[in-house]
């Protein structure tokens, strides 16, 4: 098989995550679903200047869709949550491969304190106790008491203890309300699960997981492979070089890259089409910055030339583009990106700031890629107006109008 260029590798990653081309169809919570289990780990965040990320990132693959289609999946049973990428919403026929995190729990970081656990074991137990005499609670359900106030870095001691055994699996989440955690024990959100009968050995979980990474990534250097699922450094016998001489995996190369890349047999017609220059990118569409196609930084930059970093944890002075900027992808390319803010209460979506690339130039198509992909994800979040700052060139304005 001939070289892919760089155009066809971005359209087999694409197409791998379900942005190849925007959806022909209005969604149905099936396809949310497999959205998520495409992807593998749906990351979730909190901050709402616009969408809470994993709404948003199922936006960009599907349109508009019921936002409580995600709630619904999770008190269903369909997916549950864990640390993956980062804390995710993860199909729940995955839950077996992430199961030896949870019972050992030492390699998460300062996602799991051991020391705290030994310190507060009476709280913790506490905890324990009250969820299995009461039934599935909230951090919310218990009054602070140590006259601190809240804050990521000073949770109250029931939060910390339900993070913790949420942490080594002894609690899951078993729905949200307003997007906060409901904890209940394991036995009761996943009654289905046994570790002697379901527990494969570490190494087969892992392996699993090293090909969900790659079939999620579509084609990837064997570098980026770990990141995803947030794996520490890979077993030789889990390498995807190794897993490729098996033939596990299928390779192949990329014009003017060194090393090869890899492929998940479940894309192999992908691979042909792309070989043949038939895989085309042609969707637009805003992304959230906790996208799998641009959280890892230095995968975007290599893949796409996109230099991109959420500046939401950057002091104000210090911020180069904005708060919250959302990716811009158009065509197989990843033009920019965009300040942006919901303003739910007045129905208005505020465009802050749109910063586009060097390379780009704004012709009348771009244009209107463009504020067509702004008009629909404004119209998502019911807004009624669009404030476009940035609207500085006749032809952006001409677009602007045209579709308002």
């Amino acid at each position: 098989m001939r070289p892919l260029t760089l155009e066809a590798a971005r359209a087999l990653h694409l197409a791998a995550q379900g942005l190849l081309a925007s959806p022909k169809t209005v969604a149905k919570k099936g396809d949310v679903l497999r959205a998520i289990q495409n992807m593998g780990a749906l990351q979730i965040d909190t901050i709402n200047v616009v969408a809470r990320s994993p709404y948003l990132v199922l936006w960009s693959r599907l349109g508009d869709y019921p936002l409580h289609w995600l709630d619904e999946l999770l008190e269903e049973g369909a997916i549950f949550e864990y640390w993956s990428h980062e804390a995710c919403f993860l199909p729940i026929e995955d839950y077996g491969l992430h199961r030896h995190q949870m019972v050992s729990p030492e390699g998460l970081g300062w996602k799991y304190n051991h020391r705290w656990l030994q310190e507060n074991a009476q709280q913790v137990e506490a905890i324990r106790r009250h969820i299995h005499q009461h039934g599935a609670c909230r951090s919310a359900d218990f009054t602070r008491t140590d006259g601190k106030g809240g804050g990521w870095w000073s949770w109250k001691p029931e939060k910390r203890s339900l993070e913790v055994l949420f942490t080594l699996g002894e609690l899951m989440v078993a729905r949200r309300h307003n997007f906060q955690r409901i904890y209940d024990l394991r036995e009761r959100v996943h009654p289905k699960w046994d570790d002697e009968q379901h527990l494969q050995p570490q190494i087969t979980c892992q392996e699993q997981q090293v090909l969900k990474a790659v079939k999620a990534l579509g084609i990837c250097k064997a570098q980026w492979v770990a990141d995803y699922f947030r794996m520490k450094k890979l077993d030789k016998a889990i390498h995807p070089a190794q897993l490729a001489a098996s033939g596990k995996l299928l390779t192949a190369r990329i014009e003017n890259w060194d090393e090869l890349a890899y492929v998940h047999p479940d894309h192999q017609q992908y691979l042909v089409q792309a070989s043949e220059g038939k895989l085309v990118a042609t969707a637009t569409s805003i992304l959230s910055p906790f996208d799998p196609v641009v959280w890892d930084r230095k995968r975007a930059r290599e893949l796409f030339n996109f230099d991109y970093k959420i500046e939401c944890y950057t002091p104000e002075a210090k911020r180069q583009f904005g708060y919250f900027t959302l990716p811009i992808l158009r065509r197989g390319e990843l033009i920019g990106r965009m300040d942006a803010k919901a303003h739910r209460k007045s129905a208005l979506f505020e465009v802050k700031a749109l910063h586009l690339e060097a390379s780009v130039s704004i012709t009348e198509a771009l244009a209107t890629d463009l504020v067509d992909a702004i008009k629909r994800l404004a119209t998502w979040h019911g807004a009624r107006k669009v404030d476009f700052r940035p609207a500085k060139t006749e032809t952006l304005l001409r677009a602007l109008e045209k579709a308002w």
